[in-house]
């Protein structure tokens, strides 16, 4: 029975982790983007539906305040949730893992002359996500949130 190679589960559970984490953010940022236009173009669109059909004032204000009230929220969720630049961040981390990996599976690049390649892996992998988790503090600092990183495996 073959021994489990720590180094290589653990590159491929951090690569899996920035994956869904990467697309989870771009689609919640695509959505709450989508929700926003949306919304937006129909603040028009009912004003005049409201003239044309002769809509009382206090109930065109009533709905187009209320649309507005919504348009500001999502923009405000996403802005502090930061699911753009999660996405990004995420996405680079993972591509970056990856990019390692292939390396070092071909034994290529500093893996070549490398005396203790599987060393040099957990090295560089580690140095990696200890960017992105530096970044992700920087990042939730300026927005004014704790520092709390969602579970990692």
């Amino acid at each position: 029975m073959a021994e489990p190679d720590v180094t290589l589960d653990r590159l491929e559970d951090q690569i899996d982790w920035y994956d869904r984490k990467s697309k989870y953010n771009q689609q919640m940022f695509k959505l709450m983007k989508t929700a926003t236009i949306v919304i937006s173009v129909s603040i028009p669109l009912f004003a005049a539906f409201a003239a044309y059909r002769s809509i009382e004032g206090k109930m065109v204000a009533l709905i187009t305040g209320s649309v507005g009230a919504t348009i500001a929220l999502l923009e405000a969720f996403q802005q502090l949730n930061q699911y753009q630049q999660q996405w990004i961040t995420y996405r680079s981390t993972a591509e970056g893992l990856k990019h390692e990996k292939f390396l070092f599976l071909a034994s290529a690049g500093p893996y070549a002359a490398a005396e203790y390649p599987k060393k040099l892996l957990a090295e560089r992998v580690e140095s990696l996500v200890s960017q992105e988790h530096a970044k992700w503090a920087s990042t939730q600092e300026q927005t004014g949130k704790s520092p709390t990183k969602p579970e990692q495996k």
